[in-house]
């Protein structure tokens, strides 16, 4: 089964991390963000995951490591001299 991920899911393995968390969470009472024919709470959970419906917070995405990255990168390198004590 080939799923569309949401822009902001990276990879294939996020994509299982985010849903198997959400699957948990469903067994374990939560309630369902949409309604799906199955009550699987897997294929509640990978059909939520792919509708973009899930918070999740595994570390910042790709994009946003990339900017801080390069902001690093772009700025000035400040050398604090050293100073010498008698």
């Amino acid at each position: 089964m080939e799923e569309k991920f949401p822009d902001r899911i990276d990879s294939k393995f996020r994509y299982v991390l985010v849903a198997s968390a959400r699957a948990e969470q469903i067994m374990r009472g939560a309630r369902p963000k949409l309604e799906v024919s199955t009550g699987k709470s897997t294929s509640v959970a990978m059909q939520e995951v792919t509708e973009d419906v899930v918070d999740w917070g595994y570390g910042p995405s790709p994009a946003d490591l990339e900017m801080a990255e390069a902001a690093l990168e772009a700025a000035p390198q400040h050398e604090e001299a050293e100073e010498e004590v008698h």
